[in-house]
């Protein structure tokens, strides 16, 4: 049996268990212990098994996640949630549908706080569905808010999947960090546009509302969420600036977040004890996928699979844009079916060659190609935004937030759409860096 005829085994091996919801890290070990078994030998297997993980864990590199996740961790659990709806409803919230709009951008930056699409979406589902039902909001426009807001974390710095990203292919993770903050505000202008479409065409999706925060008010709002704010400022602005590096952002930023939390008394022992809990627990997980990750891509290499296939694009004398197209034409369809992070692991390896190879750069790959998984969770059937929503808002049906979210997912092709057209609204802040 040849090493590549091995390898597409492996792959169609790794799709198969993920569909019957093995967990990531442990699919990626084993289909990666028996295919290297196969390809070379159980002891050059085990020899890879036994090395790899303690070679991935101790990359200093890595140790900028941890740190960054219990940043968000310690910040959640402020209650800092409340507070960004409060600050950003002063603002827009008198706006027809200024309630959906305040809610992405709430969601917006919670969930770049939180670094979790589902943490985000069910904090924020909880604080602004009741508000936005008192008023009489549509279900279908409201929870279409929230789903949609809780998907512009992975662009929004600290991104832990733009982390891991530059993680598996080795680009700077302070440019991939940097790259996502004009795609990220160009998404939330796009679902603030698109929200203004429907309430236009429909005005009773969002009915009037009395009362307008004055100025002394708005500003009173801000107090509440400097931290943040001054966090955000700080840790980026420092690796943009060249002052910090990723790693030390994150440290400074998880310093910074503790010190706010024991200082304004928001955090009991009780919390902090189930933000580090948390904060484990998710680095724990994202490092099983990494090791996994590493082993898999090692197999993938051994098997040839991803020379073969960019030899094989590469003689296919095709427009470099046309084989982008239908690389992110799959992704979008395997997104529906395999969640994100899984599906960029088992993609990467084999992906990453192949766009180098057509002449993109790989950072503005690294943003189209989250945006373009993360629409898998707003559409079924694995939508887990939406299933997320609806466990919040029992008595929406699952169709009803389905539907409402269509207009969202055209909004994040059309922002995709975007970027393509004019790759350096994601490379023009990372070049400035150098």
């Amino acid at each position: 049996m040849s090493s590549e005829l091995i390898g597409l085994m492996g792959i169609i091996a790794v799709l198969v268990l993920f569909f019957l919801k093995v967990p990531v890290a442990i699919t990626l070990i084993i289909v990666s212990l028996l295919g290297t078994a196969l390809i070379n030998s159980w002891d050059v297997a085990f020899s890879q098994l036994g090395r790899t993980p303690f070679d991935t864990s101790s990359d200093y590199s890595l140790s900028v996640i941890p740190l960054f996740i219990l940043m968000g961790m310690i910040l959640s659990y402020t209650g800092i949630g409340s507070d960004l709806y409060r600050m950003v409803d002063s603002w827009i919230g008198h706006f027809r549908g200024g309630l959906a709009m305040a809610t992405i951008g709430t969601a917006a930056i919670f969930s770049s706080i939180s670094g979790s699409l589902n943490a985000t979406t069910a904090t924020v589902a909880k604080i602004s569905l009741p508000e936005m039902e008192k008023y009489k909001y549509k279900p279908g426009l409201s929870t279409s808010s929230v789903a949609a807001g809780g998907t512009l974390g992975i662009l929004i710095p600290p991104s832990v999947i733009l982390i891991l990203y530059g993680i598996l292919t080795m680009e700077p993770i302070g440019a991939l960090l940097i790259s996502g903050i004009i795609p990220g505000i160009l998404q939330i202008l796009i679902f603030l546009i698109t929200v203004a479409i429907l309430v236009r065409k429909d005005p009773s999706i969002a009915p009037p509302r009395e009362g307008i925060a004055t100025f002394s008010e708005r500003f009173r709002t801000l107090k509440n969420i400097w931290p943040f704010i001054g966090l955000f400022l700080v840790s980026i602005g420092g690796i943009y600036l060249g002052v910090f590096t990723p790693t030390e952002a994150a440290g400074v930023g998880a310093f910074g977040a503790l010190m706010f939390a024991l200082i304004s008394r928001k955090l009991n022992w009780q919390r902090l004890k189930h933000s580090l809990e948390d904060a484990v627990r998710l680095t724990a997980f994202i490092f099983l996928i990494i090791i996994g990750a590493n082993l898999f891509g090692q197999f993938l290499a051994v098997s040839r699979i991803p020379v073969m296939l960019t030899t094989f694009v590469g003689n296919l004398d095709m427009n470099p844009y046309l084989v982008l197209i239908a690389i992110l034409a799959a992704l979008l369809i395997l997104g529906c079916f395999i969640e994100s992070l899984a599906l960029i692991v088992i993609t990467l390896p084999i992906l990453y060659p192949i766009i180098t190879d057509l002449g993109f750069d790989g950072i503005w790959f690294g943003v189209i190609m989250i945006m373009v998984i993360n629409i898998g969770a707003l559409t079924p059937p694995l939508g887990i935004s939406a299933f997320v929503i609806k466990g919040v808002a029992k008595n929406v049906p699952i169709e009803t937030i389905f539907r409402g979210i269509i207009p969202m997912i055209i909004a994040m092709i059309i922002c995709v759409g975007i970027l393509i057209i004019f790759p350096q609204l994601v490379t023009i802040l990372p070049d400035l860096m150098n």
